[in-house]
């Protein structure tokens, strides 16, 4: 994903999980043209993660850990995954954990009413 319109609305409209060391978005797409297309995944390293080496460690770092999930996502879904703060400093499997709670976490059926 790289236009800011998508990174926006699933921000806004999509559902969201968040843990210590990140924040998931997920959007479903209901639209037809849409519905073939593969699922859309951006990420979200603010500067508050560190400097621009570590930016980009973890960056990488969830794209690699994000791959396994990407046949989980409905069709044409748009997930932006958001580096906390603590990503920076988390060892991967923490950040493994933290990504994984959240997906699992969004991709359960919704339920009707919360408990």
């Amino acid at each position: 994903m790289r236009r800011r319109d998508d990174f926006t609305l699933a921000v806004r409209r999509g559902r969201r999980a968040g843990r210590p060391t990140v924040v998931v978005h997920l959007l479903h797409r209901d639209e037809a043209p849409a519905a073939d297309a593969p699922p859309l995944v951006g990420f979200i390293v603010a500067r508050t993660v560190g400097n621009a080496v570590v930016r980009n460690t973890a960056r990488r770092r969830l794209r690699h850990l994000t791959r396994p999930h990407l046949d989980r996502l409905p069709a044409g879904s748009l997930l932006v995954v958001r580096a906390n703060p603590r990503a920076g400093k988390a060892r991967p499997d923490e950040l493994a954990a933290d990504l994984e709670s959240a997906l699992d976490r969004l991709l359960r059926p919704a339920s009707k009413g919360r408990r």
